[in-house]
């Protein structure tokens, strides 16, 4: 039984990361809801983008959330001896499992519907919420001055927006110096999307990216045969 007690503990060291893990992650997310301009501040122009584009406070609570009950459920599985526990520790990662799958090779083979759909979904926000919401502008403006952008796409995101029928011309930014920014002259800058600029992000740190949710995927690998090991054995005893 030796190499069963050290499975076990080691599933449940394991499990306790990943539980205090989730408990990080649920606070942060917490903090961004409550607070995201001092996130903002902290973690720099890239992470004001990814505030718009996805609302990263939600993120992180469902996925600190989540780890919380994996973790959960693994820690007081192993500890318990519990056949039932163990199942649905397996069962759960191996859910998330063929779901993060299927997102990569969507995100891989459809990249251009996500972009079509992103936009849908950000660009009548930012023509509704920008110059209204001092949050939302404070961090779009901190987005578009320190990355040297404008708007999702372009100057055009902000045509007939509430910002644009308050003010009569574009923000700043979307012709690259200070002052009025009118049509005209926003087409002449044609000032990048940020969009744009944070898909150059991406893929600038494509491999360091490749390399974690490699490193995840095994790590999900590995404990769910963990769990199995530690459900067979059980009936041994």
């Amino acid at each position: 039984m030796g190499c069963f007690t050290f499975i076990k503990v080691m599933m449940i060291l394991f499990n306790l990361a990943i539980f205090l893990s989730g408990g990080t992650l649920l606070g942060v997310g917490i903090w961004v809801k409550v607070d995201g301009q001092s996130f903002v501040d902290i973690f720099g122009a890239l992470s004001s983008s990814v505030l718009q584009i996805v609302n990263v406070s939600y993120v992180l609570i469902v996925i600190g959330a989540i780890l919380l009950i994996i973790g959960f459920l693994g820690c007081c599985g192993a500890q318990k001896e519990s056949k039932c526990l163990l199942m649905v520790f397996f069962s759960v990662v191996l859910i998330i499992f063929i779901a993060e799958v299927a997102v990569a090779v969507v995100a891989l083979v459809y990249t251009t519907l996500a972009e079509s759909l992103l936009t849908a979904v950000v660009t009548p926000v930012l023509k509704e919420q920008y110059g209204k919401d001092p949050t939302f502008t404070q961090i779009w403006n901190t987005t578009m001055t320190q990355v040297h952008c404008c708007g999702l796409n372009n100057y055009t995101d902000f045509n007939n927006s509430f910002y644009y029928e308050k003010n009569g011309f574009y923000p700043p930014q979307c012709c690259g110096s200070p002052g009025s920014c009118n049509a005209t002259l926003a087409a002449q800058r044609n000032v990048t999307g940020c969009f744009d600029q944070i898909l150059e992000e991406i893929r600038t740190n494509a491999g360091v990216a490749g390399g974690v949710a490699a490193g995840i995927g095994a790590l999900e690998i590995a404990s769910m045969a963990v769990s199995m090991y530690l459900y067979c054995r059980l009936d041994q005893k």
